[in-house]
């Protein structure tokens, strides 16, 4: 099989196109980049491109997908690897399945909090949001990850990355860096509070110090864009 041309429009302070990084680099597939001004409206050639003006979109040897989660899920299922096993036997089916729904639960139950904090108003709101988060984790997340007790840090119990990495790692750089004290902009309680989960954290730190997750990961720039962005808010 030949290599599929890949262009991949994409803006590398995003945190859903940063999915797609990840998704390529662990395949190990090339591409061309392409970066997208988000701050800026969409030129009208992205827009035929992707006439949401979204990121990340990739073109794959002429077929455009769009929508992060898709994106993924897709050269996942192209080029079969360690990320995910083909849905060829009820086994397979059955573990895609309980993926999808930790994946689930991480964005419906876990990230709304995270947004809660970068948005709080004041210290008391972010402490707030942080129990919550937490909260969250505990309830939500800690029970999804009982298969990696005795075995490797990753969903299931993997000792190498599958799609549920790919698909949260972004966020949980963000969780992770943005509690540091120059960040601030996740309680720095998070740090002692996220101890009620040891799975979680064992996950997540074993997720973002993962090579394909981080390489365009500058932490400092992203939280000074999110601070800045959201800055008006805390002054309400």
């Amino acid at each position: 099989m030949s290599s599929p041309k890949i262009i991949l429009y994409t803006s590398r302070l995003c945190p859903w196109a940063h999915r797609a990084h990840i998704a390529l680099k662990e395949i190990g597939l090339e591409y061309e980049e392409v970066t997208i001004d988000l701050s800026k409206p969409r030129e009208p050639w992205y827009l035929e491109v992707n006439p949401r003006g979204l990121v990340p979109t990739i073109s794959y040897d002429g077929a455009i997908i769009s929508e992060s989660g898709i994106v993924a899920q897709f050269l996942a299922d192209a080029h079969q690897s360690h990320l995910l096993p083909p849905s060829t036997s009820t086994a397979n089916a059955l573990y895609r399945a309980r993926l999808s729904f930790f994946v689930d639960a991480f964005f419906t139950k876990v990230i709304p909090h995270l947004f809660a904090s970068i948005r709080a108003a004041d210290e008391t709101e972010r402490d707030v949001a942080a129990e919550q988060l937490v909260a969250g984790i505990v309830k939500e997340l800690e029970p999804l990850l009982e298969d990696t007790d005795g075995k490797g840090p990753f969903f299931g119990g993997s000792d190498r990355l599958t799609l549920a990495e790919v698909q949260s790692g972004s966020f949980l750089l963000r969780i992770l860096s943005f509690a540091k004290p120059e960040h601030g902009l996740v309680s720095a309680k998070f740090t002692t509070l996220v101890e009620q989960a040891p799975r979680f954290k064992r996950w997540a730190e074993a997720t973002v110090a993962h090579e394909s997750v981080n390489f365009i990961y500058d932490e400092k720039t992203v939280a000074d864009k999110m601070r800045a962005k959201f800055a008006p808010a805390a002054k309400v």
